[in-house]
């Protein structure tokens, strides 16, 4: 491989796709993003996308991006499409190799949690070592603070600004959750304790799960990062120090640019 070269990586997550175009200026330097998109996973596929085969094929030209010399894909659990004139990559090395990039990290243990999934990995000299994986339920998501920051009337930024004396909520499901947290506030508990009781309730679920795995530091991905409040609760509860990448929602669009380079 020589000279520059535009790479584009595609996210086909639950919720939302992640696009990421990268360009390497020559071998061996450092990659650039030189663009981001997300769009609605529903529109996407009805709008940009259809099958060829066992294929996708993606109409580039009306989402408004260049040719490219690389595609590289990976996908929402075991929903992954290859896409047409590129190359489809298992989920976890796609966000391992992002997380790589994005932090400079060797070390690490990668939360991820998503739209409707949550992964956990292990990354030792940087490589995969371990991990632990969940898309059968939406209760540790993007979807349940969705879900419940509708309920609240609230913003998801406005939503990720409560912390303090947060209203114990004890549904595991995010469905059952939703009808749990009407009756607080049938109960006449204060919007800041149930904002941040719903916070709370996502780290509750993750730090069981994070006993297993060793390690300092905590990469924090997916859209769940940009809530500041889920942050620091996991920093607190786990008492290890939470990095969250420049572009947490996009790790694994990136990380497939980065694969193409290796």
């Amino acid at each position: 491989m020589s000279g520059q070269q535009t790479i584009c990586g595609i996210d086909l997550g639950s919720r939302s796709v992640k696009i990421a175009l990268m360009e390497e200026k020559a071998e061996g330097e450092e990659l650039e993003i030189i663009r981001l998109e997300s769009l609605d996973t529903i529109r996407f596929y009805r709008e940009y996308g259809r099958k060829q085969g066992d294929k996708l094929a993606v109409d580039f030209t009306a989402l408004g991006l260049p040719e490219v010399d690389r595609l590289v894909s990976t996908g929402y659990g075991r929903n992954t499409l290859e896409l047409a004139g590129g190359e489809a990559i298992p989920e976890l090395k796609a966000h391992v190799w992002g997380a790589i990039f994005q932090t400079g990290l060797q070390d690490f243990t990668l939360v991820d949690l998503g739209g409707q999934d949550s992964k956990i990995i292990q990354v030792q000299k940087g490589r995969m070592i371990d991990f632990l994986t969940n898309d059968k339920c939406a209760a540790s998501s993007g979807r349940y603070l969705e879900n419940m920051a509708t309920i609240l009337d609230l913003s998801l930024d406005e939503l990720g600004e409560y912390t303090e004396a947060p209203v114990e909520l004890n549904s595991t499901c995010a469905v059952f959750g939703e009808s749990e947290l009407i009756g607080k506030i049938v109960e006449g508990f204060p919007l800041p304790e149930l904002a941040a009781g719903v916070n709370t309730t996502i780290v509750r679920r993750i730090l069981p799960l994070l006993r297993s795995f060793r390690g300092e530091v905590i990469v924090f991905t997916g859209g769940v990062a940009h809530n500041q409040a889920v942050a620091k609760l996991l920093e607190e509860g786990s008492g290890r120090r939470i990095v969250i990448p420049p572009e947490p929602q996009y790790n694994g669009a990136i990380g497939c640019c980065v694969y193409a380079t290796r």
